[in-house]
């Protein structure tokens, strides 16, 4: 009779527990049992209790021919425990291995999947070399392109703002200049417009001193032609000078104010008229240099 040592499967869903039984070959797997020589159980923590075995007793049928299956001989190799069996099938994997290495094929699915991963991740690295290869030669093709480009906008820059610079320098000469000419010319004109005002002044006083003249003669006359009406006409003639004196000395006033400020705005028409040409000049320059400011961000 031929006996084998296998396991059994015992407990429920989810949580195995086997035997380890000496059972007749041709028996079914749960069929009966010769004799239980130990357990197997794989969710134990401890790996010290996970097998226990009646060694003496395996080691009888042993001896008495019994044939453990592959994962008794694996059990039993844990205990020190070889079996030829054990030793005659790792020798027949060994020579199937080299002979499907041999051949150039993979003995176990393990080792193809392995070299599947192998070749995919070649084939990515390879991949990736030649994309990273491809950028680098674009991007040198383009800084190649724009090289030349970039350098001839730079001196183009440079040569604008060398221009701006100098035209900035003109302009401030041509102020100063325009400065320099203004001051001298209203030093050479200011004693003639003061002359020519004191001459004004002069000729409106003596005008009014000529007339009242004139009126105290005729007064005179009248007085000695009319001894009668004489008081009279001299308090008329007294109170039409006073009138008339004050309202010479109110439009003598009024045109002395009216000649000040028209001299205080030519005075700030002349200043202002320079300041209005650099405003003019900076804002010409600034048009430019904002121009450049723009190109160079949408550069950027």
């Amino acid at each position: 009779m031929a006996v084998k040592l296998r396991m059994t499967r015992i407990g429920r869903r989810h949580r195995p527990f086997f035997r380890i039984n000496a059972v007749e070959s041709r028996a079914p797997r749960d069929g009966t049992v010769l004799e239980k020589l130990g357990h197997y159980d794989p969710i134990e923590k401890d790996k010290s209790k996970q097998i226990v075995l009646n060694i003496e007793r395996v080691k009888y049928w042993l001896d008495k021919g019994a044939v453990p299956s592959d994962t008794v001989s694996q059990i039993l190799l844990r205990h020190g425990i070889k079996t030829k069996y054990a030793e005659e099938k790792s020798a027949r994997r060994a020579r199937a291995r080299a002979i499907a290495r041999a051949k150039g094929k993979f003995f176990t699915k393990a080792e193809r999947i392995a070299a599947q991963k192998a070749t995919e991740a070649a084939e990515e690295k390879a991949k990736t070399e030649a994309k990273a290869k491809a950028k680098a030669e674009a991007e040198e093709k383009v800084e190649a392109k724009t090289k030349p480009e970039a350098e001839e906008k730079v001196v183009e820059e440079a040569k604008a703002v060398a221009e701006t610079k100098a035209e900035a320098a003109e302009e401030v000469k041509a102020e100063v200049e325009t400065k320099v000419e203004a001051e001298q010319e209203s030093r050479v004109e200011a004693p003639q417009v003061a002359e020519e005002k004191v001459k004004v002044e002069a000729e409106e006083k003596a005008e009014p001193e000529a007339e009242v003249v004139e009126k105290k003669t005729k007064a005179k006359k009248k007085a000695k032609a009319e001894p009668e009406a004489k008081e009279e006409a001299v308090k008329e003639v007294a109170k039409e000078a006073k009138a008339e004196a004050k309202a010479k000395a109110k439009a003598e006033t009024k045109a002395k104010a009216e000649k000040k400020e028209k001299a205080r705005a030519k005075k700030k028409v002349a200043e202002a008229k320079p300041e209005a040409k650099k405003e003019q000049k900076l804002k010409k320059k600034e048009k430019p240099v904002r121009a450049k400011r723009k190109d160079k961000s949408d550069e950027n």
